[in-house]
């Protein structure tokens, strides 16, 4: 079973060492609090006709831990199944990857209805493994379900 174990920090401000940036789009084919079936885009910016799809499958958040399930599909299918199956709005933002201290950070700064929302992640290999948190990083968000971005589809931050 793919087990995902991550993390989550707002962001103070987004680091200078940026080491990757792409694009997202994704939406929710099925979106209950116990199980999700997301599709996502993931290109080099948000016109890009070409870069690589994602299904995802998730189940309930246990604090850090959610069975997870990934798979590539073609793009041209990603962007179809956003289209056809997955009510909006869909979510976009930006990701970002930055390394602090040996461990990989991924950020999300959003747009749209989320807006104003940066969000940091770290995944780790175990439920107790310890990590430094960077600077930048500020209040721990994990396991409050506000941020989930399943959860910014029904509820946008702007609205908060």
């Amino acid at each position: 079973m793919g087990i995902e174990i991550e993390h989550k920090f707002l962001v103070k401000h987004i680091p200078s060492d940026i080491t990757q940036k792409c694009a997202l789009r994704q939406g929710y084919i099925l979106n209950q609090p116990d199980r999700v079936i997301r599709v996502r885009t993931v290109a080099s910016n948000f016109s890009d006709a070409s870069g690589k799809g994602f299904l995802t499958l998730k189940g309930k958040n246990k604090g850090a831990l959610r069975p997870e399930y990934e798979y590539e599909i073609p793009f041209t299918e990603a962007r179809e199944m956003l289209d056809l199956f997955c009510p909006p709005p869909v979510i976009e933002k930006t990701r970002i990857w930055t390394e602090f201290e040996g461990f990989e950070w991924v950020i999300d700064q959003f747009f749209g209805k989320n807006q104003g929302l940066i969000v940091a992640e770290i995944e780790l290999e175990s439920e107790d493994q310890n990590f430094p948190v960077p600077p930048w990083a500020g209040h721990e968000v994990t396991g409050d379900p506000r941020y989930y971005n399943s959860s910014l589809i029904k509820e946008p931050y702007t609205t908060w």
